[in-house]
């Protein structure tokens, strides 16, 4: 079984911010693959189903994101899943927009979402980054990560999340066809 778990903060103010780019993808994992309701408390949304023939959750962590680690240990230890087999979607600052890279492990780029799972359960899980961009001055960071994207951002945002979702099953077992594939699609 995969958990695949997209950051965000909880909230109205925060949907289309930039920080949300992670529950934004959730939300097409969840309209595209057949999942239900498995559970929803003050610290997350659990969603089961299958992408392609793995059996998923898909995770929303609603613990605001500097508690994001809280939710996922316990998710991972309440369902033995191996950390290997959990993927954390979120956006990435040092990404152009719409870019995707894909990791295991390696620093939290100050990603205060990142700092807490590494806190609860260390750094060795695949983590899909989305772009955001970046503002330019690290004094900007703070509110550009909670400011809305623009119509023309939200086009290409949209856009890349739907491809994300069409091949997120290649993600699961062959990440570098899967990178091959939304590059393709680009062209």
């Amino acid at each position: 079984m995969f958990l695949i778990c997209g950051l965000g903060n909880p909230g109205r103010k925060y949907v289309n911010t930039r920080h949300n780019v992670g529950f934004d993808l959730i939300e097409k994992l969840l309209d595209k693959y057949n999942f239900s309701s498995l559970k929803k408390d003050k610290q997350k949304e659990l969603y089961s189903g299958k992408i392609g023939t793995y059996n998923c959750i898909l995770m929303k962590p609603l613990t605001y994101m500097n508690l994001s680690g809280i939710p996922v240990k316990k998710i991972l230890n309440f369902y033995k899943i191996n950390k290997n087999k959990l993927y954390i979607i979120h956006d990435d600052l040092d990404l152009e927009i719409s870019k995707v890279k894909i990791k295991i492990g390696g620093g939290n780029g100050g990603h205060n979402g990142l700092v807490s799972i590494d806190d609860a359960i260390g750094k060795n899980y695949n983590r899909i980054r989305i772009g955001i961009d970046h503002p330019g001055s690290k004094t900007l960071v703070s509110s550009y990560v909670l400011s809305k994207f623009s119509k023309d951002e939200i086009k290409i945002i949209d856009k890349k999340l739907n491809n994300i979702s069409d091949f997120f099953e290649l993600a699961l077992k062959d990440t570098g066809l899967f990178l091959t594939r939304l590059a393709d699609k680009k062209k």
